[in-house]
């Protein structure tokens, strides 16, 4: 049986940078050549980044792609890399994208796959499958292809596949059985969620016993606005056998030597099989001659522990964020309590100390605990400290306003917001706003005031994991001999927002260990109150909590981008009208 060396090339491209993601590509080609790969596979739309969005409605970008992917095919040869085969996503079209007055039924943009070699493009998949739930909209986009391609690389059939083509039975893993195809290459760009990782090796699996053949998974890793993609490349042979696994959250280079079948004698092209779709075939390369150097084994990394795999997620789409769109450095309020904290410790792992600011803005209403918190959490990360009294900017307002209440408390947080921006204006941070899910879910916010900012990098968790991420943190630290960056009386102190005397959390809201599973079941599960109520959950509280999740769909709506970690994110998941008279009252 042939083996094929086969690298699997996890990295971080970034959208519309087409000239970069070409170079990454030469790069990461002169590695896996150097480390005597025989396939190279690097992920879904990887020369243009991904997801591209309505990039895809310009022609002039659709015609960049191609031309990029004609002159990446080039350089490769160039370099003198042609007689290694390199699998790459790119952005095609056969035709104007579907929104045009001009378009072709059938033809159109294309989610795609190409098989460079030897200075030319040799093959091309089109991505059968198209994702339109959850943050995908490729219904929006693409038309999808009709035929699986499979190459003869080494004596070995290789189907190629794009990332949702795996998450379905039947198509084009069922067409890659009917081809006999050795080993099915899928290239993905596969977002992160909490506990993904332990849905995709079944998912693997199940397509590899589908094909009868073994599956090379390679998915980018890296931040794109919202969505963070872990990596979790792997190969798993036609019996279910993991064979390598990648790491997350880092790019990889995954080599690892793979025995497969030996192709059948040559056979021409099918006419249509499962689902429509039909077999195209080239050729590569009928023989190669044996990788040198002792036999590559790619290793199994296992998936790391919630706490730790969500800290990774968060701190990789913050720096990507901040990295890819050239801000210098951030800026976020610290007030003592946990959110800024967690905020503050995932913007120092992430662009280190330096670039981090922390301004502690005190009212006559913040307690000397809150003032001294922030700054021991300065002190143990190293971030650049200030401290910027409030106070006299607030009476000036109300010298010159007649406000009480509500109105007062908010006008703080409102002093805060223009303070941060103003220091974001004149030396060019990013500010980073620091409110969790569970507050954005029931509004616990003033617009203008604690929700003002370019990037929210806690968006997407909930009050109980922000604690747990916090206590997971500091053992973290702890184990490695490190000092803990959270002190611990951030975290054990009762939650306020100090906008009043006394103020707690728990003074507005039922407490967050009540609060949270009625959100999950709302927001995540989609559950109506008779499900909840059903789950044993108080009716009343029930009443109150949905209430004020309906009620503050306009804010959620304003709120900066961050990081999504869960199923069902707000912004790209959960999409709701503002003007909504539905309620799910009792």
């Amino acid at each position: 049986m042939p083996t094929l060396r086969l690298a699997l090339s996890q990295v971080n491209p970034s959208v519309g940078d087409l000239d970069d993601n070409a170079g990454l590509v030469r790069r990461w080609t002169r590695r896996a050549a150097d480390a005597g790969a025989q396939l190279v596979l690097f992920p879904e739309m990887t020369l243009t980044g991904y997801p591209v969005e309505d990039l895809v409605f310009r022609r002039s970008f659709v015609a960049a792609s191609q031309t990029a992917l004609r002159r990446l095919a080039a350089d490769l040869a160039a370099d003198g890399l042609g007689e290694l085969p390199v699998v790459v996503g790119y952005l095609d079209a056969d035709g104007p994208p579907q929104v045009s007055a001009d378009a072709k039924p059938g033809h159109g943009a294309r989610n795609a796959a190409a098989v460079l070699h030897r200075g030319e493009v040799v093959a091309t998949y089109f991505k059968h499958h198209l994702p339109n739930y959850g943050v995908f909209d490729e219904d929006r986009y693409f038309v999808p292809g009709d035929m699986l391609t499979v190459v003869r690389v080494g004596g070995v059939d290789v189907a190629l596949t794009i990332c949702e083509d795996l998450w379905q039975a039947g198509g084009p893993f069922a067409v890659a059985r009917q081809a006999g195809v050795g080993l099915v290459v899928t290239i993905n760009g596969s977002p992160y969620e909490l506990n993904k990782d332990d849905v995709r090796l079944p998912l693997v699996r199940r397509r590899a016993a589908e094909a009868g053949a073994t599956v090379a998974y390679v998915n980018m890793v890296g931040g794109q606005d919202e969505l963070v993609f872990e990596g979790d490349s792997m190969i798993v042979g036609a019996d279910g056998t993991l064979l390598t696994r990648a790491p997350q959250f880092v790019e990889h280079l995954l080599l690892h030597d793979v025995e497969l079948p030996a192709a059948p004698e040559p056979v021409g092209d099918a006419g249509e099989l499962e689902g429509g779709m039909r077999i195209v075939r080239a050729t590569v390369s009928d023989l190669l001659p044996p990788a040198p150097g002792e036999a590559a084994v790619g290793g199994i990394i296992q998936p790391a522990a919630d706490e730790a795999e969500v800290w990774q997620a968060l701190v990789l789409g913050l720096r990507d964020y901040v990295d890819k769109n050239r801000f210098p450095s951030v800026v976020l309020g610290l007030s003592g309590g946990i959110d800024s904290a967690v905020v503050a410790a995932l913007s120092v792992d992430a662009l280190g100390p330096d670039r981090v600011v922390g301004v502690s803005m005190p009212s006559q209403h913040s307690s000397e605990h809150s003032r001294s918190d922030a700054e021991d959490l300065a002190k143990r990360t190293g971030l650049d400290y200030r401290v910027q009294p409030i106070q006299p900017m607030v009476d000036t307002y109300l010298a010159n306003l007649s406000l009480s209440g509500v109105a007062v408390e908010n006008l703080q947080a409102r002093v805060r917001g223009v303070l941060l921006m103003a220091l974001s204006n004149q030396e060019g941070h990013l500010v980073l706003t620091t409110g969790n899910k569970s507050e954005l879910a029931v509004g616990y916010s003033t617009l203008y005031g604690d929700s003002v900012g370019g990037f929210n990098p806690i968006k997407d968790v909930w009050k109980t994991l922000v604690w747990r991420l916090a206590k997971w943190r500091n053992a973290d630290a702890a184990r490695r001999g490190e000092t803990p960056p959270i002190p611990e009386n951030s975290i054990g102190k009762p939650p306020s927002a100090e906008l009043s005397p006394g103020q707690l959390d728990s003074d507005t809201l039922p407490d967050y260990d009540v609060l949270d599973p009625i959100l999950i079941g709302y927001v995540d599960g989609d559950l109506g109150r008779a499900g909840l109520v059903e789950s044993g959950h108080d009716p009343a509280v029930v009443d109150r909590v949905l209430r004020m999740v309906d009620t503050a769909e306009y804010k959620r709506r304003q709120s900066a981008p961050g990081t999504k970690i869960s199923m069902k994110a707000f912004g790209r998941d959960r999409r709701l009208p503002i003007t909504n008279r539905w309620r799910e009252d009792g």
